[in-house]
């Protein structure tokens, strides 16, 4: 997300606009694997909370925006550290803490927001500055520091933004980890609660290896994380174009729910999908994206909204409040960015309303969630059974082609290309590698379905050597193919590591039928 700016001075001003200028094309670079086999939930946990929806504010924007008055809940951003060399932390870069208090009047006005049944997290990182694990090496500084922010202001959420080097930097995230969990374990023991929220950028595909990575390395660390916040904005090349922002966002909360899975199962915690979709959120950049051609908008933030609900996705955010406000007729449409208008035709605080309806959980009682399985494998090395099983069972040794299915670990999957040897649920987190994907699960009641199949002799045997020609039909080891261009010696089940590539196909069970109806009539 943008990050916020200097004092108000006129060189800082002028200095501030050419960093923004500069940095304007820079942004965030952003089915569903279940527990395989059979699950059981198991007791609920003691805690039950709802979903909820707070804004992110840039809290040293000037002229200052005044969050107190807007009520409802609010992410204040961004704590840095004060310089490169320091872990010593402040407001932007530009203010520490007490100076924060005096120029910005920042604690009085959260404790107005708060009397006014508002409640209040603050952001660590974002895309400019230095976030603090990367200013030392010192465990215990950054600790510190973390520790000094939670307290001042009373907080017992956190939201921690990694971007650039804070995304990157693999010492610096190592050394993070486990200053956070060792100040989550010191709140623990004080019995107070501190919900850490990572936020990452994302793509349509989901999470980048580098996004993975940094989920990992906090787990490892032994950081109990209250969830994902994805950065569901400049898709950039990455986005379908034929798509809504909406539904670019909703396909990247789809493949983050599903990475999610395999991060968690590799660290032993077994969550069922219900459990996954409250431990991620959505932030979208509210109008004008800085890529040019991406815009969300009032019908963008319904349809999000929409499928949060459904789904219970822990949080909805947006970037910014700052940006929620009536545009004048010479900030709409605009394609660059501005920092005080969305771009969008609105009323004020219109894509607020839209996002947070039905999104009014407290942030205090989610605080107070822990992670658990909450699912068992009871049934996974239990065997599959062909008499319930509607197709085949997965078989190691057998080659399959594009679009079979197969049944393992009591789910149903299907070929997405050629396969052999490929466990259809092997932990991978990059999808576009794994060549099955997840049809849903066996259920109860449900028979292998009739296979069926063409008699010898219906097309005339692949013969090495023979020409053929687009729409040609063979049989080869009793399976039907038709030829999709001219080939000569290309064997129907020679493997391609690129379906489109292979010059046969495979005739699906309804073409098999079809025939044999034209063979019976």
């Amino acid at each position: 997300m943008l990050q916020n700016k200097k004092k108000l001075s006129m060189p800082r001003l002028l200095l501030v606009c050419l960093v923004v200028v500069a940095v304007g094309a820079s942004y965030f670079y952003r089915d569903n694997i279940v527990v395989v086999g059979k699950i059981e939930k198991t007791k609920k946990t003691e805690v039950e909370s709802n979903p909820w929806f707070a804004s992110y504010v840039d809290a040293t924007l000037t002229p200052q925006y005044e969050f107190e008055k807007i009520g409802g809940n609010v992410v204040l951003s961004f704590i840095v550290a004060e310089n490169k060399n320091s872990a010593v932390p402040s407001w932007g870069g530009a203010y520490s803490l007490d100076q924060a208090s005096e120029d910005l009047d920042i604690d009085r006005r959260i404790a107005r927001l708060r009397q006014k049944g508002g409640e209040v997290i603050v952001s660590f990182g974002g895309l400019l500055n230095s976030e603090l694990a990367n200013t030392t090496t010192d465990v215990g500084k950054i600790k510190n520091a973390y520790a000094e922010v939670v307290k001042r202001y009373d907080l017992n959420t956190i939201d921690v933004d990694l971007e650039q080097e804070g995304l990157t930097n693999k010492h610096a995230a190592k050394l993070r980890g486990e200053a956070l969990a060792k100040l989550q374990q010191e709140r623990k023991k004080d019995k107070k609660e501190l919900a850490i929220w990572v936020t990452l950028p994302v793509t349509p595909q989901g999470l980048t290896e580098d996004g993975t990575d940094a989920v990992t390395t906090l787990l490892k660390a032994g950081v109990d994380l209250a969830g994902v916040n994805i950065m569901t904005m400049n898709y950039g090349e990455s986005r379908d174009t034929a798509l809504s922002m909406a539904d670019n966002s909703i396909n990247a909360l789809k493949k983050t729910h599903r990475q999610l899975k395999i991060i968690y199962q590799k660290q032993g915690v077994n969550l069922s999908d219900e459990a996954l979709w409250r431990k991620l959120g959505a932030t979208p950049m509210i109008g004008q994206n800085d890529i040019q051609g991406e815009v969300f908008d009032l019908e963008d933030a319904a349809k999000l909204n929409k499928f949060a609900i459904e789904n219970g996705l822990g949080r909805l955010s947006m970037w910014s409040a700052n940006r929620d406000r009536k545009s004048s007729e010479n900030s709409v449409g605009i394609q660059s960015v501005s920092n005080f208008y969305s771009g969008v035709k609105q009323s004020n605080q219109e894509f607020a309303t839209i996002l947070k309806q039905n999104m009014n959980g407290s942030v205090s009682g989610d605080a107070k969630r822990t992670t658990k399985s909450d699912v068992t494998k009871i049934d996974l090395n239990k065997p599959d059974d062909p008499k319930t099983s509607p197709y085949e069972i997965w078989n190691e040794s057998t080659t399959y082609l594009k679009g079979t299915r197969v049944v393992w670990r009591h789910n149903v999957y299907r070929a997405k290309w050629w396969t052999k040897g490929d466990a259809p649920d092997a932990p991978i987190l990059d999808e576009n590698t794994i060549p099955w994907e997840l049809v849903g699960p066996v259920l109860p009641g449900e028979k292998p379905l009739p296979k069926v199949s063409l008699p010898k002799g219906t097309y005339l045997e692949w013969e090495e050597g023979k020409v053929y020609g687009a729409g040609d039909r063979v049989m080869f080891d009793g399976i039907p193919y038709e030829a999709k261009w001219w080939n000569k010696d290309e064997n129907p089940e020679k493997p391609f590591a690129n379906d489109d590539a292979a010059p046969w196909e495979q005739l699906t069970q309804d073409e098999i039928k079809k025939v044999l109806q034209e063979i019976k009539e």
